[in-house]
Parts: structure tokens; sequence; C-alpha cells
């Protein structure tokens, strides 16, 4: 067989299952575009801006928990899209960046759209490659798959200069695709006293994150809690590992957690910590956080063991394997008298309920969006208030309905998700809950939206203000709102439909759950513009730096100095 580097990396791509791509063409990936023409059998979505391919190619990972692709030229097409690269790292997202770059004989000598995409890629990368020769894509593309999907998942890129996507191969037969590596085999003696641990644990908390999902363990996490009756939490990018109305789910923990929660892991004896980082957001003040806990710490990441809370036991392991083999040995408990002081603490500090007579609220509206849609819609959320309101409120109830960026919080991170989520699955509703400063990150991929005719409902939740920044000023520096509120408000219903795409306005005088109900049923994109209070505040709410324990619960508690 003979082809190009170019129709290399598109056959190698079609051989690991991948049937859309989005990106953008500019010179220095020409061929690759040429190529992708010429094959005709993987659907192209034409994005506005790159940082949108990478983040339709997030949502495609996140919700099939396979690696898919995204493509870039070179130089600013490069540069465009390493904010979505390092959010798939942050977040652990598999996926594949192909890029273009300068001719080899040019790399350094500052050509036209010429930047080191390597070195750039380097620290936000699971592993990434300069391509030197044609050839070495037969090694390269399979490789960059099993990398990303290995292990803990996360993104690779592949920079090809455009010479070697021109170079012609002669080759005899093609390569496996890239498979998942099986998973380090764990250590068995920590796997037993682990389960001695929880055996005679009184107040144990399973506390899962972002890793159970990856594993597709969830069923397995949910099974043990039920057994030993140990009450869990989730981080946010654990949301949905267990069903919000299960009678052990004590939701998220962490800053914007309920008080109950955050006050039940100050009083737990053992914590059961499986695929999460000890991210500062989930655990406040690192060295305060369940400081009467031993810790049994799972996780497939050796790097992650120890790095921030030294466990008692710490696993290296894939969580689902680890949670099945310790299933069959830890004893059924009904753990009685924990579940009574749990009680106590909900009683003492129940969790907010959304004041539904406020129908014009965010709490209010998202809740409202739960009851039109269901169970089985996915859920994509920008960075803000609004992502912190649907976390809480929310009722998730399975694996990968959740979509939001944890790690880096990116905004401008949910049009384009949930561009990728729609394309992924046609069958199912797709709802983005976005702020207006959020939406003003990528609102050029309306144009998508449009131009794919995307199944998606955007509920925009419009406070005229970067509402978290603004909501910070406010309790932390003295009242001293800057640069967080806009001067000038947005008529986001006109835009929409400039771009082509149904609007709607809730306004004061609408009954919300018939407007929204109405806005779901039709079919293609629709975007449901609401005017919210800026004012309004998302408790309650641990200071950043503080102890979970040291949260603001209310409005009269507000902290006006830093």
């Amino acid at each position: 067989m003979e082809m190009t580097g170019a129709e290399l990396i598109i056959q190698l791509i079609a051989r690991q299952g991948i049937g859309t791509i989005a990106g953008v063409p500019g010179g220095a990936n020409l061929p690759i575009y040429d190529a992708l023409y010429r094959y005709q059998k993987i659907r192209h979505v034409l994005v506005r801006h790159e940082q949108g391919a990478g983040f339709i190619a997030q949502g495609m990972a996140r919700t099939t928990g396979l690696p898919q692709v995204c493509f870039a030229t070179s130089g600013p097409g490069a540069t465009n899209v390493l904010t979505a690269i390092a959010d798939a790292k942050l977040d652990s997202v598999p996926v594949v960046c192909v890029t273009g770059q300068v001719p080899t004989a040019l790399i350094g000598t500052d050509a036209f759209q010429e930047v080191d995409t390597f070195g750039l890629s380097l620290p936000i990368t699971k592993h990434n490659y300069l391509v030197r020769s044609a050839d070495d894509l037969l090694r390269i593309i399979p490789e960059a798959f099993r990398i990303a999907m290995s292990g803990r998942p996360g993104p690779v890129l592949i920079d090809v200069p455009k010479d070697v996507q021109l170079q012609r191969v002669v080759f005899d037969a093609w390569p496996a695709p890239g498979q998942r590596e099986t998973p380090p085999a764990f250590d068995t003696s920590d796997l037993r006293q682990a389960a001695r641990m929880i055996a005679t644990a009184r107040r144990p908390i399973l506390y899962m994150g972002g890793g159970v999902l990856q594993s597709d363990a969830a069923s397995t996490a949910v099974a043990l809690a039920e057994k030993a009756a140990i009450p869990v939490v989730t981080t946010l990018m654990g949301l949905g590992t267990i069903s919000t109305t299960h009678p052990l789910c004590m939701g998220m923990l962490g800053m914007h957690a309920a008080v109950y929660t955050n006050l039940a892991l100050e009083k737990c004896d053992l914590l059961i910590a499986a695929g999460v980082r000890f991210d500062d957001r989930a655990t406040g003040r690192i060295t305060e956080f369940c400081p009467n806990a031993q810790v049994v710490h799972i996780d497939i990441d050796a790097c992650e063991l120890h790095k921030l809370r030294r466990a008692h036991v710490g696993i290296l392991g894939d969580a689902g394997q680890v949670l099945g083999a310790l299933f069959p040995l830890i004893p059924e408990d009904d753990r009685a008298d924990w579940h009574a002081a749990i009680g106590d603490l909900k009683a003492s500090y129940p969790p907010d309920a959304v004041d539904e007579k406020r129908q014009m609220s965010a709490p209010a509206l998202i809740k409202c969006v739960s009851r039109v849609v269901g169970d089985e819609a996915i859920v994509v959320t920008d960075v803000g208030q609004h992502q912190m309101w649907t976390a809480q409120i929310y009722p998730f109830v399975r694996p990968r309905q959740f979509l939001t960026s944890g790690g880096l919080g990116t905004m401008g991170f949910g049009l384009p998700t949930a561009i990728g989520a729609a394309l992924a699955h046609p069958d199912r509703q797709v709802v983005c809950i976005s702020g207006d400063g959020s939406m003003m990150m990528n609102i050029q991929e309306l144009a998508t939206v449009a131009e794919e005719e995307i199944d998606l409902k955007i509920l925009l939740l419009d406070n005229n203000a970067l509402g978290l920044v603004h909501q910070q000023q406010n309790l932390f520096y003295g009242g001293r709102v800057y640069a967080s509120r806009f001067r000038r408000p947005v008529d986001f219903v006109t835009i929409a439909r400039g771009f082509g795409i149904k609007a709607e306005e809730l306004s004061a005088g609408t009954d919300p759950h018939r407007a929204l109900a109405m806005a779901f049923a039709q079919k293609g994109p629709v975007l449901i513009h609401a005017a919210i209070d800026a004012d309004e505040m998302v408790y309650p709410m641990v200071p950043p730096g503080a102890a979970n324990r040291e949260m603001i619960r209310d409005h009269a508690e507000r902290r006006l100095n830093a």
C-alpha cells in the first residue's frame, strides 16, 4: 500500500472508530483536509474558533468515555485550541488533537504562522509528538489513542509539519488500532488492610470523584456503599456517580456543599477516597480537611497518591477493579448510630430549599428545567454561579449525565461541549445552562449549532455580570465591585436569531414551566433567555483558603474583608 502522510492520518483515525471530527482548516493542515474530503466517511464539523473544536471533542469524549479527535492548523490555530486541551488534562478527558505545522525546513525560522506547538503543549498534555517522518505515523496514531485512554485518561497532541503530511509512505499492513492498556495490578495486602479499616470504622464516608466515572465504576461503588451502609459524598466531577435521590447520597462536598455535608466530614473517622485529587475546591484548607479521619485513597494515577493528603493506605489501581475486589471483603453493617448523627446534622442544618415562588430566580429556573426534561437529559454548564446552582439543585441520577469544567474552570466550555454531547447522542435531550459572561466567551459557536442543526436547548441566565467574581468582591473585598458588572446589556435573543437559532425571552409575566416546556418541545436549537438578579448569591460558600467548616450560610454571615 502507498499513500501520503495526510491520508495515513485520516485512515488511521478512522480505524480507531472515529466518526466525527471538529476543526478548522488552514494553510498548514490543508493536506489533511484534502485527505478528509477524499475519504468521505468521517463527518467534519466546521467550528468558528479552534477552542470550540477542542470542547466539541470533549463533549463527545466525556459522554462516551472514548477518545475523540479535533483538528487545528499551525500558529494561532494551535494556540487557540490549547485552552480546551489544558481543560481536558485537568479533568482527565481522552482527546487526540492533530495540528498542522510549518514545513520541517522552516521550523525555528519564525516562519509565517509558526509557533512551538510541541513546547507549548508539553505541560498541558498527557503526551505529545512532533512528527518528523510520515512513516512514524503508523506507530504514532495508534499509540496516541492508547495513551489517551489508558490509565488516567488525558489529551494527546500530534503536531505534523506540512511536508510530512505530503510525504508518501509504502507499507505492507495496517497497525492494530490503539487499545486501552490493562490497568496495573493492585497490592492485595493493601486491599485487605483497607477492608479491615472499613470493618472497624464507626463513621466512614465514601468520597467519589471523576475517576469513578472514568472507570465506569459507579454501580460497583454504590453497591459497596449499600452493603456497608456508608454515606457518600462526591466532587463536582463525581456528580452522577450516585443518584441524588439515593438515601446514602449526601451530595457534593466542598466550597458550595450543603452545610451538613461538610460538617459530617468533620466527624468521619475513615475517608474512602476513590478517583479523587483532593482538589482545594473540594477540601478547603487541606490541613484541616477531615481532621479525625484515616484515609484510604484509590487512584489509577500514582502521582495523586499521597500528593496532597497522606493516605494511611494508598492503592494504585483502577477504581472499578479495586472497589469490586474490596466488596466481598467487607462485612454488612447498618451503621445506625452514624446515620442518626448525620440525620441530626441535617435537621440542624437543612439544605436550602428552592423558593419556587420566586419563579425568575436562577435556582427556580434550573429546578424547572429538571422537571421539564426528565432523567435522561445530558446537562452541560459553563463556569460561574449558574454552574454551582446546577450542581446543588439538579437531580443527577446517572453517570456522564453532567458535563462541566472542574479543574480549569473554563468559561466558554458550555456551548461547544454541549454541541459535542448532542453529536454523540442525537437521541437524547441535551441542555446547556450558561451565564452571560460565559456565553460571550464562545458565542460564535451558535453559528455551528445552526449550521449543523444541533438539537440543543440553551438556558441563558443573564445577570449582566461576571456573577461569581461579583459575589466574591461583595463578600471578601469589602463590596468593592470592579470590572465584574457589564455597563451595557446584550440582546442575546436578537443575536441568537441572527445566527439562525430560535430564541425565547422568559419575563416576569410568563409562566416559566409552560414557556420552558414549549421551548424544549421544539425540534432543533432554541436559546431561552432569562434576566436574573445580579445580587443573588450562591450559598453556602466556603471562603477561598478557609476550612470547609467555616461556611458562610447566608447574607447575614457575609464577610466584608478578605
